[in-house]
C-alpha cells in the first residue's frame, strides 16, 4: 500500500485526536497548525460515548493525572465528543486546506459517519486489535488500514492482520504501525527494534505510532525503515486534557517534519556510487600517475621515475601496475600527467584514466 505524500518519501500524520478539548474551532485549528507544518495527514477520534465505555469504567493513570480528577472517563469522553454535524465542519477543513482528512472511529455508527465523509484509509487503534467483530467491521469497507500495534504481542499482531485478510483486505493495504500505549512513553519501553521484528515476520510495511518526549525517535522509526510517522499535535502542551503532555507544540512538530524528510533524502537508494556533489572533489582529491623526474620519450616507466600526485584528472593509480614497465609515450617534465599513447585506456575496476 503506498501511504506516503509521494514515491519514496514518508507519510506524517499529525493526531490531532481529541486535542480540540470538544470545540470545533479548536479542531480546525489544529488542521491549520498541521498543514503550516508539513504534515500529510491530520487524524481525529470519532466516537459515541456509550457505544465506547460504561459509566464504571476507569480512567488510565495519565488521564487521572491530566483531568480533574473527580471527573469520571465517561464524562470525559462525553465532553470531548464531537458531533456529525461537526465532523462534517472539520472533514470540509481539511479539504479546504488540502490536507488528508482521517479519524480514528470507535464504534460502528462513527465509522460509518467517518466513511461517508469520504476517508481514503482506516486508523485500528491500539486497543481494538483484539476487538474481533470490530476488525471485520473495518474490513467490510475495504479501505487500506493502518494497524496499530500497542500493548500486544507478536501473535496478537498477526491474528489481527489474519483476520483482517480473511475479511476482505488485501495484504498490500495494510500497515503495521509499532506503538507502545504509555502517555509519554518512557525511552526505555520504546523497543523501537520490534518495528523492524514485525515487518520481517509478517512481511508488512511498518511505521511507528510516538508517544514518547520529543520527536527523535520518529527520525530513529524512518531511518529503521518506518513508512509512516504518526504523532500527537497540540497547540498548548499544558492545556488541560488526556493527551495534550504527549504532544508536540506546532513549532515542534514542523521540525519533526523537517527531520523526518531530511533523514528520507539521506536514506537514498543503498546503492554505493559516488553522487553528483562529489564529483569536483574527487577530481580534487584523487591522485594521477605523474611523472617524478624527467622523462624522455621511449624510456621505461619504473617506480623511480612515476609518482602519484594530485589532481585526479589524469590516470587513476589503479593502474599503477599497468602502467609500471611500459614505455613513455612521450618526454614529460617533472610532475605532469602521464598518458598513454593512443587512445583512452579504460580501467576494469571501474575508475577511467585519460
Amino acid at each position: 500500500m503506498t501511504v506516503s505524500a509521494s514515491e519514496g518519501s514518508v507519510c506524517i500524520i499529525a493526531e490531532a485526536g481529541v486535542n480540540h478539548d470538544g470545540d470545533v474551532r479548536k479542531a480546525c485549528a489544529l488542521i491549520d497548525a498541521a498543514v503550516a507544518a508539513g504534515a500529510d495527514i491530520v487524524k481525529f477520534q470519532s466516537f459515541v460515548v456509550d457505544a465506547v465505555v460504561t459509566p464504571a469504567a476507569p480512567k488510565a493513570a495519565y488521564q487521572v493525572a491530566s483531568t480533574a480528577p473527580d471527573e469520571s472517563l465517561h464524562a470525559m469522553l462525553t465532553r470531548l465528543q464531537l458531533t456529525p454535524t461537526e465532523f462534517t465542519t472539520i472533514a470540509d477543513h481539511c479539504r479546504a486546506q488540502g490536507i488528508e482528512f482521517l479519524a480514528t472511529a470507535f464504534d460502528a455508527e462513527s465509522l460509518a459517519l467517518i466513511c461517508s465523509l469520504g476517508i481514503r484509509r482506516l486508523k485500528v487503534p491500539s486497543g481494538e486489535i483484539t476487538n474481533v467483530p470490530y476488525l471485520r467491521a473495518i474490513a467490510a469497507h475495504r479501505l487500506p488500514v493502518l494497524l496499530s500495534t500497542g500493548m500486544s504481542t507478536l501473535a496478537e499482531v498477526s491474528g489481527a492482520v489474519g483476520l483482517l485478510r480473511e475479511a476482505g483486505v488485501a495484504r498490500d493495504q495494510i500497515t503495521v504501525l509499532h506503538c507502545t500505549s504509555a502517555y509519554p512513553t518512557p525511552m526505555a519501553d520504546v523497543n523501537l527494534r520490534a518495528m523492524t521484528t514485525m515487518g520481517a515476520q509478517l512481511g508488512l510495511p511498518i511505521g511507528y505510532s510516538d508517544h514518547t518526549p520529543g520527536w527523535e525517535v520518529s527520525v530513529a522509526a524512518v531511518a529503521l525503515g518506518a513508512i509512516v510517522i504518526e504523532k500527537h499535535l497540540t497547540l498548548n502542551r499544558h492545556d488541560p486534557g488526556p493527551d495534550h503532555a504527549a504532544s508536540l507544540e506546532p513549532a515542534e512538530f514542523a521540525a519533526m517534519v523537517r527531520a523526518v524528510r531530511n533523514v528520507t533524502a539521506a536514506l537514498g537508494d543503498g546503492v554505493k556510487a559516488p553522487q553528483p556533489s562529489e564529483v569536483e572533489t574527487a577530481q580534487v582529491s584523487r591522485r594521477s600517475i605523474t611523472a617524478s623526474t624527467a622523462i624522455r620519450a621511449g624510456e621505461i616507466l619504473t617506480p623511480d621515475n612515476i609518482t602519484t600526485r594530485r589532481p585526479g584528472t589524469g590516470i587513476s593509480p589503479l593502474l599503477w601496475d599497468e602502467v609500471i614497465g611500459s614505455r613513455a609515450s612521450r618526454d614529460f617534465h617533472p610532475g605532469e600527467a602521464i598518458d598513454f599513447p593512443g587512445e583512452v585506456i579504460e580501467n576494469p575496476r571501474g575508475m577511467i584514466g585519460t
